[in-house]
């Protein structure tokens, strides 16, 4: 591998010291303004082909990159100006060059226009339009390789788009959603062969009268536009493949994918059934998985959410695992049903099954007991969604909206652990089950009454139901301080049902009046109401078959407590905001703040306790353009976090077998001041990406764990810390990236210290209830650090490259407990076209997992290999794939919380080799 490494640099050597000289200029009208974001291209005057293309600076600043020894064709070109042709020949001993244009103004922009050359970017407005096979490099297969060839663009490691360092929030094709927009699956299934050209909206908004109202300069969208034999046919692919993996075992893959657009309607189908560890869509993909709905009253200075029951179900790593199997569908569709009313929606089914095995070392802070652990998890997730949209848009003036979102799934998971703790053995065999259930409506109207006034209203329900179960069958007696065990069972076997039922209703009202072109002022009139039902059992099953309700607790100072919840928590936020926003120069301000009335009402144990708040919760967002694509934002903002029924249920939960938790029926809210500062430059003229992005959290009065710990088992309640003890989260970001050349070169950084305060009992006879015990506030620091830095080639002819590196150091100081964790990973991909029908892409990632104190030091890679086979324009392609070629059996990784640092080793699947079949249809 170092011998590829090195070769690679040659490449890159090479590659950077051709003979070539920059020539120079600008692009101006007719009476010497400067022409910014103009185009210039360089074409070969003997074969046409483009050598060079570049984009005036504000200044009409342009640069070519040349080879020497040519004639080239300069055209230069302006939307609504008269391309301009020049012919300069390049001697083998010239230096640089300068060539300056003026270009006359067009009568008639919409006549006479010839464009003699596809320009590989232009740029309108907001919109930056990107000629795909202008940067591709020829070996493409999905919409991810395509993107990844576009400056400004990055498709991060899960196959999310980034577009200048912000996220993408919808993905469209033709102009029609796809999937509701969701980035991960079109770059993962689009064919690269279809996209003709990427338009990037930048300040994205989704309906025409509220553009420029507020503030959009975080939303991103990608619209692509496909090559004219795609359109108005269907096209996709079929591929499916078989193989062994290292024990023998036939392994499969099944995947066709089938699309048509055409102006009137769309339709995507998208499968993917194989046992080789491809996850298309993930259990957490699923509970992500918004469906398009919006964000309610962002910027209100609430920070309410439903928390969904997951059990704490095991995850895997990267999506590897021991063993992985998927089956997935997908369809999805729009239609245009008339001039005013479109309609759209999806469906996904998934059925992942997971074998997770584990082994993991934990240290617990207040005890100072090692927990080792063994396990082996079967977990089964059957997934569903269903989204229908409507959007009735019968003028300029008036918009309904209306979506439906429905998701139910099934999750089990049967565990079997050995844990091993102060001498002790446990062997602990446990049962999950969860069966969710949702369904989330959305209605948002608009309408503009005249220039200067526009009504925005929205209204948004949630029905959710819940009823996670859980069974642990043990060894050890668990908690035997606080449950009332039958003591005189071979093994003890707990169970506990339980179900949230929960209603939620949000409802608003916007009024925007224009001031004139550079302020408005923005009134919002809106409420949130939630009503949940809580509900939980605790019983032991006996060896004979017969069931015992564990309804008390073992009594403490003669006091017991409850192991039965019923609960019904309601809350409300009733709000009235107010923002102004102006642009003076090159400034846009927009102060502003909300008043609230928060009513909190929780009814167990036989009484009802309710709060009672008025807040007024402040708000500020600044923006300095420095030029079109640089800028420096600031934003400030005051909320209020308030926490749902799962924290106030005040009977003992399960969360697993170690681990009880109690609610705390007088929780009150906590306050977060956050700051977040960020600076961006995109700059065409030379290729540089720069991202820079400083944040503050500092959180008072916050939601924090009281634990009583007693070797390893815990006991959890949440509390609200006093002020004088803040929550602290610090983050810095930064990223950044350049083109010279055929070789772009990328670097970024993370830094985040996060400072949280915890109570912990550390002694007293009571561990059921830590108010017994005596309280002791820790504080508990992690300091993460993130490095990465590559290079990555696109060449037509030459085989192309990446090279990089990323470290990391994640250190915790846990109540004077200090652990440091290195991970050192290099890596490299290759591509290279041979024998004019073959391609061979290979991938290596290499791991040194080390820690400070040298009792932990681990090496693996991960090397996967594909040859393909296709010859000329055939639909027929053929390929040999292996994975994990060095049948690397683990991997690792460290977690940190105020109770227990953890390091954790991860078994994953072995060496497969597979023959793929693809079929283009």
């Amino acid at each position: 591998m170092k011998k590829l490494i090195f070769i690679l640099a040659l490449l890159c050597t090479a590659s950077l010291s051709a003979q070539t000289i920059k020539l120079r200029g600008t692009i101006k009208d007719s009476i010497g303004n400067p022409l910014e974001l103009a185009n210039v291209i360089a074409a070969e005057q003997e074969s046409g082909d483009i050598e060079s293309y570049a984009i005036t600076n504000f200044e009409g600043r342009f640069q070519l990159d040349l080879t020497t020894g040519r004639t080239y064709t300069l055209t230069a070109s302006f939307l609504g100006y008269e391309n301009l042709v020049k012919t300069v020949s390049v001697a083998e001993d010239s230096e640089a060059l300068n060539e300056d244009f003026v270009l006359k103004e067009q009568p008639n922009q919409l006549d006479d226009v010839e464009l003699v050359y596809e320009m590989p970017v232009t740029v309108k407005g907001d919109t930056i339009v990107y000629n795909a096979d202008s940067f591709n490099r020829g070996d493409e297969r999905k919409l991810g390789d395509v993107m990844k060839n576009l400056p400004g663009v990055e498709v991060n490691d899960d196959g999310e788009i980034e577009v200048e360092g912000k996220a993408v929030t919808k993905v469209m094709v033709e102009g029609k959603d796809f999937f509701d927009g969701d980035s991960k699956l079109a770059t993962k299934n689009i064919p690269a062969d279809a996209v003709d050209k990427v338009e990037v909206l930048r300040n994205y908004n989704e309906v025409d009268q509220m553009r420029g109202l507020g503030n959009d300069q975080d939303n991103v969208a990608i619209n692509i536009r496909l090559k004219e034999g795609k359109k108005n046919f269907w096209f996709g692919e079929v591929t499916a493949g078989a193989g062994l993996d290292d024990e023998s075992d036939v392994r499969y893959l099944v995947h066709p994918k089938l699309f048509y657009y055409s102006p009137e309607y769309s339709l995507n189908f998208i499968t993917d059934f194989n046992d080789i560890g491809e996850v298309p869509f993930t259990w957490r993909d699923y509970f992500n998985f918004t469906g398009g709905f919006r964000n309610f009253n962002r910027g209100g200075g609430t920070n309410f959410n439903i928390s969904s029951t997951d059990l704490g179900f095991a995850v895997a790593q990267n999506n590897r695992a021991n063993a992985i199997e998927t089956k997935f569908l997908a369809g999805n569709f729009s239609w245009r049903a008339s001039k005013k009313w479109d309609l759209s929606g999806f469906g996904i089914l998934s059925d992942n099954q997971t074998n997770i095995v584990t082994k993991a070392i934990r240290q617990y802070i207040s005890t100072g007991s090692i927990e080792n652990t063994e396990s082996d998890t079967d977990q089964r997730n059957q997934l569903a969604m269903l989204k229908l949209s409507s959007v009735f848009k019968p003028n300029t003036n008036f918009q309904l909206d209306y979506d439906a979102l429905v998701k139910t799934s099934k999750q089990t998971e049967d565990a079997n652990t050995l844990s091993e703790f102060d001498g002790f053995s446990n062997d602990i065999v446990e049962g999950k089950e969860n069966k969710p259930y949702s369904i989330n409506q959305n209605v948002n109207t608009y309408f503009t009454a005249d220039d200067d006034n526009i009504f925005a209203g929205q209204v948004q329900h949630l029905w959710q139901d819940e009823d996670p179960f859980y069974n642990a069958i043990t060894d050890l007696l668990p908690f035997s301080g606080i449950l009332p065990v039958d003591t005189l069972q071979n093994r003890f076997n707990i169970n506990q049902e339980k179900n949230i039922k929960t209603h939620k209703l949000d409802a608003k009202i916007d009024y925007y009046h224009v001031l004139n072109n550079t302020s408005n002022i923005n009134i919002t009139l809106g409420s949130t109401l939630s009503n949940q039902k809580f509900n939980s059992n605790i019983f032991q099953l006996l060896d004979n078959g017969n069931t015992t309700e564990l309804n008390q607790s073992v009594p403490i100072d003669g006091m017991t407590e409850s192991l039965v919840n019923d609960v019904e928590y309601g809350f409300s936020d009733l709000f009235l905001g107010f923002h102004y926003k102006i642009k003076t120069g090159k400034f846009i301000f927009t102060p502003g703040a909300t008043l609230h009335n928060y009513t909190i009402k929780n009814t167990q144990l036989g009484t009802t306790e309710r709060q009672n708040d008025w807040m007024v919760l402040p708000d500020f967002n600044a923006i300095f353009e420095l030029k079109k694509s640089e800028n420096i934002r600031f934003n400030y903002a005051l909320s209020a976090r308030y926490t749902d029924v799962n924290d106030f249920a005040r009977a003992y939960v399960f969360n697993n077998y170690n681990s009880l938790f109690r609610g705390n029926r007088f929780l009150e809210n906590s306050l977060a001041h956050q700051y977040d500062l960020t600076y961006f430059s995109f700059n065409m003229f030379n290729y540089t990406n720069v991202g820079i992005n400083l944040s503050y959290t500092r959180t008072l009065e916050g939601i924090k764990s009281n634990s009583n710990i007693i070797a390893i088992n815990r006991v959890t309640t949440p509390i609200n810390i006093d002020s004088n003890f803040p929550d602290e989260t610090f983050s810095a970001n930064g990223r950044f990236s350049k083109r010279i050349k055929r070789i772009q070169f990328s670097a970024s950084g993370s830094l985040s210290l996060n400072r949280s305060n915890n109570l912990f009992a550390e002694r007293g006879g009571g561990p059921g209830d830590p108010g017994d015990d005596v309280n002791t506030l820790r504080l508990s620091e992690s300091f993460t650090q993130s490095y990465r830095a590559s290079m990555r080639s696109s060449f037509r002819e030459w085989p192309n490259f990446e090279v990089g590196y990323r470290f990391t150091v994640n250190n915790y100081d846990n109540g004077g407990l200090e652990q440091t964790f290195y991970t050192n990973q290099p890596f490299a991909n290759i591509d290279v076209n041979f024998l004019k029908h073959f391609t061979l892409t290979a991938n290596w990632d290499f791991y040194n997992y080390t820690d400070k104190a040298d009792t932990i030091k681990n090496e693996y890679s991960f090397v996967n290999a594909t040859l393909y086979y296709q010859k000329g324009e055939s639909p027929w392609e053929f390929s040999i794939q292996a994975t994990n070629i060095l049948n690397t059996e683990f991997t690792n990784n460290d977690s940190f919380n105020d109770q227990f640092n953890t390091t954790n080793q991860y078994f994953v699947l072995p060496r497969i080799t597979m023959f793929v079949v693809k079929y283009d249809l």
